[in-house]
């Protein structure tokens, strides 16, 4: 089978005009950027304000191995599958970053013959969405340091600066730095750090804002640092919200491009899974629903991190629930929770595979504390076996779960019809009201421990010291009506990436809470999150180039 690549390469785009008049836009409603990819209005909700919503279905999975099991392959293909069935179907999806592009995760635009395209430029500049974040998040940093350097109106302490600078790549070596070296005229040193631009708070802020008005307001409350007596300061009090606001306001707008299958897909937005809250954004979710009578969306990593947020954060601010669940499960990686070195996934091992399904087992029940009905989809891998593939589906069926075996990666959606045709019925079950791990008015260690307990299975949460001097002052600020967003492992249920499968009664450790007040919810981080990855030994940019006719080779 070709490279995606390759496949990309060979498939026939149709203008994105074509793809507009699909969803009876009008050319007031979008406009090009280039032959293949448009921006949407931001008004298109507003304006379609009375047109009921279409079916939202969540596309989640179990604790994935370092490769991914490829959900965002199943959410292309089932919006394919949709569509071959006749419906009116959308994909939303979140934009790839250039640090997992060039690392060693990939893309974010599917893969085999359930691919978004044009490929190649999703996965690196795209509409330069990410990049405009960027420049507002290192903007802000600027405005900070001259603010400081112009004499400090504010009295803002440089050892309580919070705000970091990011870059959209993987690079260690800027983890921790220094700036304003170089004497008077070149700044005041202090401390610095960067992270990867998709763990910025303005992504979060993006992906959260219903409007224009509401980022502008989002991005006045961003928490920069603290004054000497340790009170916050705001973008607000800095005055620059509306000079952040003129940077993003193209970004803000959703982004139009199709699949292999023609297939409408809408890009937008794209916050780390383990350190925000994984989704793409409110907007592009809401226009999606407003265009289609189907929406395939996803939520990163496993259902204990990126469902879970995206039901508790991003639902519960745009006020809607989905209407079905779809749970990847893979072979591989359930083999990996039973026990089977991650060298060893490609060898059958049915054993392994009885003990590793209890991983799955806990993210059913966690969909179904959620009070929504869910399709457990088989993605399966060419290393499969019979004997394998067989136990699991028999399992699924005992445990009362409607099952679908997958295979949209070779057959694009002819390979989801199955599962599609099952996420219809799925859809038309009316259980009530979805219901919310935790209430707003709890207090912050509670929601925390309801999380901990009900979501991932602990026994026990503790809180670092300064984790505990952070929640008092969380509570005197007056954000303790914020929903949390948990930073943690996406390997492990657990807050230990080695802890595997479905470990019960362990202790989960916050050691830090941040105020992300802009984006409206609180980041608890545990264990070792880290928010600057680093590249490995051979980065995937090892075997990507470009030929003098300006084809693209080795982009996975």
């Amino acid at each position: 089978m070709n490279s995606d690549i390759e496949i990309a390469l060979q498939s026939s785009m149709s203008p994105i005009k074509n793809i507009a008049e699909r969803l009876n836009l009008s050319e007031n409603d979008w406009e090009p950027y280039g032959h293949y990819k448009a921006k949407l209005s931001s008004l298109i909700v507003s304006n379609m304000n009375d047109k009921p919503d279409g079916k939202i279905i969540l596309i989640t999975s179990i604790n994935p191995t370092p490769a991914g099991e490829g959900k965002s392959t199943v959410t292309v293909g089932l919006g394919q599958a949709l569509c071959q069935l006749n419906q009116k179907a959308i994909i939303a999806l979140r934009e790839p970053s250039l640090g997992p592009t060039m690392g060693i995760k990939g893309g974010a635009c599917g893969g085999g013959y359930s691919q978004v395209l044009p490929m190649q430029d999703i996965n690196l500049h795209f509409t330069g969405d990410l990049h405009a974040i960027t420049s507002a998040n290192n903007a802000l940093s600027a405005f900070i340091d001259n603010h400081i350097h112009q004499g400090n109106e504010l009295h803002i302490d440089p050892r309580r600066i919070g705000w970091k600078r990011v870059m959209d790549l993987n690079d260690r070596a800027l983890r921790e730095v220094i700036v304003g070296l170089g004497g008077p005229v070149k700044g005041v040193p202090r401390e610095d750090s960067f992270t990867i631009t998709v763990a910025s708070e303005i992504m979060a802020i993006l992906c959260l804002a219903s409007d224009l008005e509401d980022l502008k307001k989002r991005l006045a409350e961003i928490i920069i640092g603290y004054t000497y007596d340790k009170q916050p300061v705001t973008v607000r009090q800095l005055g620059f919200e509306g000079a952040l606001t003129l940077l993003l306001h193209q970004a803000i707008k959703p982004n139009l491009v199709q699949t292999i299958e023609n297939t409408p897909a809408i890009i937008h937005g794209g916050p780390f899974a383990n350190i925000a809250h994984g989704c793409n954004s409110l907007m592009a979710t809401k226009t999606a629903a407003k265009l289609g009578d189907y929406v395939v969306t996803e939520a990163g990593f496993g259902a204990d991190l990126g469902a879970e947020k995206f039901l508790n954060i991003k639902a519960r601010a745009g006020n809607f629930q989905p209407d079905a669940v779809v749970i990847v499960a893979t072979i591989r990686a359930l083999k990996m929770h039973g026990g089977v070195d991650k060298k060893n996934l490609s060898e059958e091992n049915v054993a392994a595979l009885k003990r590793g399904v209890d991983n799955l087992k806990k993210h059913m029940e966690t969909i179904e504390q959620f009070n929504l009905p869910f399709v457990i989809a088989i993605n399966q891998f060419p290393t499969d076996t019979h004997h394998e593939i067989n136990f699991l589906k028999e399992w699924c069926v005992k445990q009362g779960a409607e099952v679908s075996l997958v295979e949209v990666f070779t057959k694009g959606g002819a390979g989801g019809l199955d599962l599609a045709k099952k996420v219809m019925s799925c859809c038309e079950v009316d259980q009530g009201s979805m219901r919310y791990t935790y209430d707003l008015d709890d207090p912050v260690e509670e929601k925390i421990h309801k999380i901990a307990t009900k979501v991932y299975g602990a026994g026990h949460v503790e809180f670092t010291s300064a984790a505990k001097k952070q929640l008092k002052q969380i509570k005197d600020y007056g954000h303790n009506h914020l929903p949390i967003c948990m930073a943690k492992s996406q390997y492990s249920l657990s807050d230990d990436p080695a802890l595997l499968g479905r470990p019960n009664g362990f202790t989960v450790t916050v050691r830090e809470l941040r105020v992300s007040a802009g984006a409206g919810f609180i980041v608890a981080l545990t264990g070792e999150v880290m928010t600057m990855p680093g590249l490995p030994k051979k980065p995937a940019a090892l075997n990507m180039d470009v030929q003098e006719n300006g084809t693209i080779t080795g982009l996975f």
